[in-house]
């Protein structure tokens, strides 16, 4: 049972309809000056109007929307560093410069698991969800990379909450009412990038 607070981000698991999430990613660049924050993974990520991806720091609820160029959740990156050599990184080390190339889930349709930051009642299921903090970049571990980011449990059928609730986690370590909830969610209508008409 999920008993603990263990927030681990937004982990992919399939898309709608059941089919399994493949792996597939898209790339995009992060500033190459330097963008001045840890992006770790399993965090949700906007494009921004320079055209380089940045973290969202908003919490999706009414007041602090995604942005509109929210386009997925970051899985890590590549860059060369001083040596010359090709680095993968699970996160994006604050500050890094050059060119570097960041992994993206941008499939608006892909179902992710995330953990709430407290209980979660069945009649969660259906309900809109925003993230219990905004992310920053001391909002993962810089030791392995991950995101710490979770999900409010103040749900509500607000439209404009960035985040929809499609299902739980069942198993063995997590049950509906967990003392912090594993659930499944994904973008909802109009905060991602590639299901709202707006531009960046």
């Amino acid at each position: 049972m999920a008993s603990t607070a263990t927030p681990y981000g937004l982990r992919a698991v399939n898309e709608l309809g059941g089919l399994p999430y493949a792996g597939s990613t898209r790339t995009f660049l992060i500033n190459p000056a330097g963008y001045s924050s840890n992006i770790f993974n399993g965090s949700i990520v906007a494009v921004v109007s320079s055209g380089y991806l940045e973290m969202v720091t908003t919490n999706g609820d009414n007041s602090t929307p995604f942005p509109a160029g929210t386009i997925g959740v970051f899985v890590g990156c590549s860059f060369v560093n001083a040596q010359g050599q090709l680095m993968f990184s699970q996160y994006y080390p604050s500050g890094t410069t050059g060119v570097v190339q960041a992994f993206v889930i941008d499939d608006d349709r892909t179902v992710f698991q995330v953990q709430a930051a407290g209980s979660l009642a069945q009649t969660a299921l259906g309900q809109n969800a925003i993230l219990n903090a905004v992310q920053s970049t001391s909002t993962g571990s810089t030791q392995n990379g991950n995101s710490n980011t979770a999900i409010s449990t103040s749900t509500a059928t607000t439209a404009t909450y960035g985040l929809k609730i499609v299902g739980f986690v069942q198993g063995p370590f997590s049950t509906v009412g967990d003392a912090y909830t594993d659930v499944l969610v994904k973008f909802n209508i109009g905060s991602h990038a590639y299901n709202t008409g707006t531009g960046i």
